[in-house]
């Protein structure tokens, strides 16, 4: 491990602040752009949403309030990493001028619902896009599937599959987020974080000694159940995602697991718009990181 990668992995295992969230990929970047105020009628194509979207994620990354002092890692899209913000690569630039670790998403979307999960689709030229993210700088890697029922076998598959491909990471010497999402709205969501918990903690002890992994959860209906999965020694961090909560919700329900922190996307965008003038926008992101701070510090 280079004294790079070594600050990095100390920030992430301890440091205060939490995990920006800033991967939409091409299935729910209209939703994100949206939101942040530009109409789909506002781009006639691909590569113009990819510049609209960049350009958000590039005045976040910009703006005052986004350093390491807070906000310790942010989770990239690889067209982002790619790019340039500040007039160096991405990566690059959210460490050097900004000491936030860089993460890179490696999932190419979900697989139609099948056994109460959604698996993750074939990830084509994965070792290739490792190799690419070594290069670049970044830190590690995350990638999401879902789980929609409390379905011990499906529940089974889906985190063995989350650890087969985290296993493909760690040997590129990244760190894997792995993120098994539990939807909000289900009915049986209790149960199947029960489950969800036995098959993370059985698939950490298969891991070597020297391995650790991250962890990206829907925050729990019984506060505190991952407790386990926090203390676990091949655990460096887990995090919450905000999975369709608003960000007053998800703070609150953050602040009641100790030791868990936020990994938000439209959390943290909320409130935030095209047209604000560059003052509104960073006193706007400034609120907006001090709150997550603050629920993430429990």
């Amino acid at each position: 491990m280079t004294d790079h990668s070594r600050a990095e992995a100390t920030q992430m295992r301890s440091a205060p602040g939490f995990i920006a969230a800033l991967d939409q990929s091409g299935g729910s970047t209209p939703k994100a752009l949206k939101l942040y105020g530009v109409p789909e009628d506002a781009y006639g194509s691909d590569a113009e949403m990819f510049d609209l979207i960049h350009a958000m994620r590039s005045r976040i990354a910009t703006a005052p309030a986004f350093t390491g002092d807070k906000v310790i890692g942010a989770i990239l899209f690889e067209m982002t990493m790619e790019r340039e913000i500040g007039g160096k690569p991405a990566a690059q630039f959210l460490w050097e001028d900004r000491r936030v670790v860089p993460f890179l998403k490696i999932d190419k979307g979900l697989e139609e619902e099948a056994d109460g999960v959604r698996l993750m689709k074939p990830i084509p030229g994965l070792d290739a896009t490792l190799d690419k993210a070594v290069t670049a700088g970044i830190f590690g890697t995350k990638m999401r599937s879902v789980i929609d029922a409390a379905s011990p076998s499906g529940i089974a598959a889906n985190v063995a599959q989350q650890f087969e491909i985290g296993a493909l990471v760690l040997a590129k010497g990244l760190v894997p987020i792995l993120e098994p999402e539990v939807t909000i709205s289900i009915t049986d969501k209790a149960e199947a974080e029960d489950i969800l918990l036995a098959e993370i903690a059985a698939g950490l002890d298969q891991l070597p000694a020297d391995q650790q992994v991250m962890l990206k959860l829907t925050l729990p209906t019984k506060p505190n159940l991952y407790a386990p999965l926090i203390a676990h020694p091949r655990v460096m961090r887990v995090v919450a995602l905000s999975g369709g909560y608003s960000r007053d919700e998800a703070n609150a329900k953050l602040a009641e697991n100790t030791g868990m922190i936020a990994s938000f996307s439209r959390a943290l965008t909320e409130g935030l718009s095209a047209d604000q003038s560059d003052e509104v926008f960073n006193q706007t992101l400034a609120a907006t990181i001090d709150s997550i701070y603050a629920a993430s510090a429990t």
